[in-house]
């Protein structure tokens, strides 16, 4: 089977967590301010703050800008649920933007319009969260520009796009955002095994984000209600969480952080060529758009299901038997049982719901082969014939 994501592990990302057990610190030590520092260095953000996967930074990225009960948080039906559960886990309601037909993101104009309504109804957001789906970065200058005229904080779900560059710059810097989120899942584009981080310009979010991600306990004498009992005091001054990385998660995260512009530089060489080897058959390939430069997480198709005369299933459950591991990113979000009880129902979102029925992620991964990626297509090829 060939799978539709895959890690490397080298012998510098074993040497380097075998380091890390071989040392005095398995959790709280050196290596997590490193990596910190590294993805910060890298993408040009003033602060980060690593924990133990992209969904805890979500939520304590939520936290940190004040969202609560009787807030709102939007967001695109395309995403993993983590980009709307986030605001449930602080109480506050969920609700969804339709995508662009070309880029699968959250899009702008739809965004503006339903941002006009809520102005009218006093239902505007709190937190926008875009994300990025495939790698490829939302429109976020005309995100931006509707904040500053709604009010609302932008989160940007970067799971899929570390690598990646907007307007030549890379993602992660928020200039766009008040904070950043990556993932590091073993499927992504570098990985810690589990892992995330949220990246900020903002000093006040990133002590906000510290603080939650251990606890809500403080060491910092300046914070407490009163002077230190002793060299061994501690306060909790919040309800936060055990969301930490450890010394192992980090030591692989900075062991990978060498190779990432290389990974990403692979994946582009792979979609060039799977978009030359798909020319002709029954698909669309991605779209990029000019201001992009996609980390490329993911290369899905959409079926161009008038022209075939086999169902989006039967399609895809030929690449499967044919041992292609393809998969569908994503299911909408507001299709699901759970946001289903909230009210959301079919055709709500329209475009989302088109691009579900007919979007298949193709096999991306930077150690890929070129005989892999012919075994791909040939399969493909197969299973579209009538």
């Amino acid at each position: 089977m060939i799978p539709y994501g895959r890690q490397e592990i080298t012998q510098a990302d074993i040497d380097a967590v075998v380091g890390v057990l071989q040392s005095d610190f398995l959790t709280q030590g050196p290596m997590v301010p490193r990596f910190e520092r590294d993805v910060a260095k890298h993408v040009g953000a003033e602060h980060a703050l690593a924990v133990n996967s992209a969904t805890s930074a979500l939520h304590i990225a939520c936290l940190a800008l004040g969202l609560g009960p009787g807030d709102r948080l939007w967001t695109t039906p395309i995403t993993f649920v983590a980009s709307a559960n986030c605001g449930l886990y602080c109480g506050a309601e969920v609700d969804f933007v339709d995508i662009d037909p070309h880029t699968y993101n959250l899009c702008p104009q739809a965004l503006e319009r339903k941002l006009e309504q809520a102005e009218r109804e006093g239902r505007l957001p709190k937190v926008v969260v875009p994300v990025h789906l495939c790698g490829q970065p939302c429109d976020m200058q005309a995100i931006r520009a509707l904040a500053q005229r709604y009010g609302f904080k932008v989160i940007e779900d970067a799971s899929h796009a570390i690598g990646g560059k907007y307007q030549g710059e890379f993602i992660g810097n928020c200039r766009y955002s008040d904070i950043t989120v990556f993932s590091f899942h073993p499927v992504k584009i570098i990985t810690t095994a589990e892992g995330g981080m949220a990246l900020t310009n903002e000093a006040e979010l990133a002590d906000k984000m510290a603080l939650l991600r251990s606890h809500g306990i403080t060491r910092d004498s300046a914070l407490m209600t009163h002077e230190a009992d002793g060299p061994w005091y501690y306060q909790q001054i919040d309800l936060g969480f055990n969301y930490r990385m450890t010394e192992l998660q980090a030591a692989l995260g900075v062991s990978q952080m060498e190779r990432l512009d290389q990974y990403v530089a692979r994946r582009h060489q792979l979609a060039e060529r799977y978009n030359d080897l798909l020319a002709g058959l029954p698909v669309t390939t991605p779209w990029q758009h000019s201001d992009s430069y996609s980390g490329l997480h993911l290369y899905v198709i959409r079926l161009q299901l008038d022209k075939l005369q086999k169902s989006h299933r039967q399609v895809f459950e030929s690449l499967r038997e044919q041992g292609i591991g393809v998969n569908l990113h994503y299911i909408p979000v507001h299709t699901q049982p759970y946001y289903q009880r909230m009210g959301f129902k079919q055709g709500d979102y329209p475009q989302a719901e088109s691009y579900y029925s007919e979007a298949i992620s193709l096999p991306m991964f930077q150690t890929m082969s070129e005989e892999q990626q012919d075994t791909v297509i040939a399969a493909l090829r197969k299973a579209v014939d009538a």
